[in-house]
């Protein structure tokens, strides 16, 4: 569970990272819209992380952050999201 721990905590770190840096991008009213919903779905899912982790459901927390991460990684590589330091979705 060392192993678990140590992910959750380094998805955990970069993750949080990565959401205060995202902006929207303002390309056409569809994408801004798109970007929102992707960033909210983000948003929520570390959120979740966070409840499960505090529960002990380290398993689902663990599916959680990534999940989290994963909707903040395809909105940059769609190219929705402005991302300051683009290396931060990628650690």
């Amino acid at each position: 569970m060392k192993e678990l721990d140590e992910r959750i905590e380094k998805y955990f770190s970069v993750t949080k990272k990565a959401l205060k840096q995202i902006k929207v991008q303002k390309a056409t009213i569809s994408d801004e819209a798109t970007a929102k919903d992707f960033l909210d779905m983000a948003q929520r899912y570390y959120q979740d992380a966070g409840y499960f982790l505090k529960k002990g459901d380290k398993i689902t927390a663990f599916a959680a952050i990534v999940y989290a991460h994963a909707w903040l990684d395809a909105g940059a590589r769609l190219n929705i999201f402005r991302v300051k330091d683009s290396s931060v979705l990628m650690q």
